[in-house]
């Protein structure tokens, strides 16, 4: 790296490059990541909305590795995120620094397998998943041909696709529909495949293995990490975006789970041996024992659930010896599938009657499978600490990192207090934004606490006048989906003689509800979780969030359970150390998708009365942005319909792109190539001809506008949207 090249130097370039400006915060939190490193210490940034924090964490990633020859390795929980990082951030930035670095910085992304097409699977090497699910629903005709629909669309769009990576695919495919092309990492034969040599993930590993920057998703990092399964190349830097949730996607990644169809489904693919027999005949027993456990956390295995497993894993066990091709022999794609089933029975049934004494066990139950036994760990922190925190400097980031203004809670969550924590420093860089001047925390007080029966007239009453004089521009969050969908319900009734539009999460797919809130001032979207965080909506689509109550956990969570009875039993406050923190980390994600850049303006309503008067009411208040806070309802109401009327044009949400091996996009913002293909290039699931992005190019210099050139093209405004993105032409002013 040039010696001129230093970081300040570097940000600026880099700022340039993406079009943005100087950020003091944005600064301050490079120099602190360039100081982690080179001291080998973590650090914890909460940078605000408008900060900039990829940037910042970026660049000196970058540098680092020119220097080192090392990659960085970069992990994100939202595949938004991961999309804005390799397609639109990356890309600028690379070649902004090429001239202060020498050479061209590089970059890839690398995901779990099933994320990818599977070029065996296509051809049949592997067997279709089996029907018996659907048949027992009766739904087999109907199912089956919306199926195979779709397994014709994913075979037809495998013949364009470079990268084969699912998220590509817009509108996207059912899962079952998914299962058809694509394994798991237990399923997939390997080297030893025949088609091998075209594994779309072998060669986008390839691709992303000699690469700076490597961008993936906490799971893949996280199993990467404690089951060591080295996917992912040596590094000495790892920065974590969207640090808030790694506890709970570590948490996730090693849950585990067993019904009685999982066993019988993994009998089923053994075959007919004695032993898949066996295992077959368990399936009953294991079914009467969950079958007669109520929902919740199991303190002591029952002594017939014990019983049961110990017979499933024995079965197990020998199901797996039965299968083991002969010396010398490799399984083909039907076995491995098998193997891979039966492993997991065998696995899951071994840890639950090992009674680990970190281990949660308990039982829930689903519609469609009946009683599920899952087991997972109360607490990840020391894993986290030995196998993330060791042997490298670690990055964490996000916007809301510090809870009731300190770093302690999310510090003890990942292992970073206590006895033998690791050095590191925590940091606050502030926001660019002005908080008080850009919105209003409204708390309608005057409404009831909420009950466990939903919201009632009264609330929704709140509700409606609020979407009403906001013109919609309204999300709405909410803390169950039966609570989005009851709310759906009502405003749409209620908002009848209006032309204001109610959508719900389940309608479609996440992204193109979200496509459509942004690109439709009259729209509201309700929704739970997923919308809480990870949803970038600028401009005056979103001038109004609506928090509907205060978003504990369920006091009957298993694991919620659990933590909080350790830490009473330490002496500890069970309540805020796990559900007041849990809350207060969900309004902070929530409240945050208000303000997204410096021109928005709009009302954060908390629709509690407890966020005013519970005693752990000051804890989530501090957990928040600095807005302007407020009890007015009359005053609200007019800020929303002044911000209706003076309201510019929302601003849409481009589809995503294609991308070439190793995740990087076949086209980037300013019509710079980044990865070469024969193949033509796709924007959601059209494949574009030359002649195609002619008539592009030639209508928007002739200052033809976007709707008229969908019309003459015959598609969707918002492919052409995409792909003018894509190709970085300057739209007419």
């Amino acid at each position: 790296m040039p010696a001129t090249a230093d970081l300040e130097d570097l940000v600026r370039a880099a700022v340039g490059g993406v079009g943005g400006s100087d950020r003091p915060g944005q600064l301050q939190m490079a120099k602190a990541v360039e100081r982690a490193v080179e001291r080998e210490e973590h650090l914890l940034v909460q940078a605000g909305t408008g900060t900039g924090k990829s940037l910042a964490y970026l660049v000196p990633a970058i540098a680092h590795a020119v220097r080192t020859g090392k990659p960085a390795v970069v992990a994100t929980a939202t595949l938004a995120l991961q999309a804005q990082i390799v397609d639109r951030d990356l890309p600028r930035i690379a070649e902004a620094l090429e001239p202060l670095l020498g050479r061209r910085p590089t970059f890839g992304l690398v995901k779990g397998r099933s994320n990818y097409l599977c070029q065996h699977k296509l051809v049949g090497g592997f067997p279709d998943d089996d029907e018996d699910a659907l048949l027992a629903m009766g739904q087999v005709d109907r199912e089956r041909s919306r199926l195979g629909d779709e397994v014709t669309r994913l075979r037809e769009w495998a013949e364009v696709t470079e990268s084969g990576d699912r998220d590509e695919l817009v509108p996207g495919v059912t899962n079952r529909a998914w299962r058809q092309v694509s394994v798991t990492a237990h399923e997939c034969l390997g080297s030893r495949c025949p088609v091998f040599a075209d594994c779309f993930v072998e060669r986008s590993r390839a691709a992303a293995a000699e690469v700076d920057i490597i961008v993936t998703n906490h799971s893949f990092m996280a199993i990467d990490a404690v089951e060591g399964r080295f996917m992912l190349p040596e590094h000495d830097l790892l920065v974590i975006d969207e640090a808030h949730e790694l506890t709970d996607r570590v948490t996730s990644t090693i849950t585990d789970e067993l019904t009685s169809s999982t066993v019988s489904a993994a009998a089923r693919r053994a075959g007919k041996g004695d032993a898949a027999e066996r295992l077959a005949e368990t399936t009953e027993l294991l079914d009467d024992a969950l079958a007669d456990l109520p929902e919740g956390k199991l303190g002591r295995l029952p002594e017939r659930l014990v019983t049961a497993l110990q017979l499933v894993r024995d079965a197990a066990r020998a199901t797996l010896s039965e299968l083991k091709p002969e010396k010398g022999a490799e399984p083909d794609g039907g076995t491995q599938v098998a193997l891979a089933a039966v492993q997991d029975v065998f696995d899951t049934s071994e840890r639950v009657l090992g009674e680990a004494e970190l281990d949660v066990v308990w039982i829930s139950h689903d519609q469609r499978r009946g009683s599920v036994l899952r087991v997972a760990p109360m607490s990840v922190a020391m894993m986290v600490r030995d196998k993330i925190f060791d042997e490298r400097t670690v990055v964490l980031t996000s916007a809301t990192l510090e809870l009731g203004g300190t770093f302690d809670a999310v510090a003890g969550t990942i292992g970073l207090r206590g006895a033998g924590s690791p050095a590191w420093e925590g940091l606050d860089v502030g926001s660019p934004f002005d908080y008080p001047q850009q919105a209003i925390a409204y708390v309608a007080q005057h409404l009831p606490p909420p009950g466990r029966d939903g919201a009632g007239s009264v609330v929704f009453d709140e509700i409606e006048a609020l979407v009403r004089a906001a013109g919609g521009r309204t999300l709405g969050l909410f803390s169950s989906r039966r609570a989005a969908e009851a709310a759906t319900e009502e405003l749409r009734a209620r908002l009848s003689d209006t032309d204001i539009t109610v959508r719900c999460q389940g309608e479609d797919q996440l992204p193109t509800l979200v496509r459509e809130f942004a690109g439709e001032a009259r729209t509201c979207l309700f929704g739970t979780l997923s919308l809480w965080q990870g949803v970038d909506v600028p401009g005056s689509a979103c001038q109004l969030v609506i928090v509907d109550r205060i978003p504990f956990p369920r006091p009957d969570d298993p694991l919620t359970s659990a933590r909080t009875e350790a830490i009473g039993r330490m002496g500890g406050n069970g309540f805020m150390a796990v559900s007041a923190t849990h809350a207060a980390l969900r309004l902070a994600q929530g409240a945050g998708r208000l303000i997204r850049r410096g021109d928005d303006r709009g009302v954060v309503a908390f629709l509690d009365s407890r966020m005013m008067t519970a005693r752990y009411a000051g804890f989530l208040q501090r957990s928040l942005p600095p807005f302007w806070p407020t009890t007015d309802t009359e005053l609200v109401l007019g800020a929303l319909q002044r911000l209706d009327e003076t309201a510019p044009d929302p601003v849409p949400v481009a589809e995503p792109g294609a991308r070439g091996l190793g995740g990087a996009p076949l086209v980037t913002a300013g019509a710079v190539p980044v990865a070469r293909s024969p193949r033509t290039a796709v924007t959601g699931g059209h494949a574009w001809s030359e002649e195609q992005d002619e008539e592009l190019r030639d209508g928007i210099e002739a200052g033809v506008e976007l709707p008229e050139l969908a019309e003459h093209l015959d598609l969707a405004l918002d492919l052409v949207t995409a792909r003018v993105n894509q190709l970085g032409l300057e739209l007419p002013a």
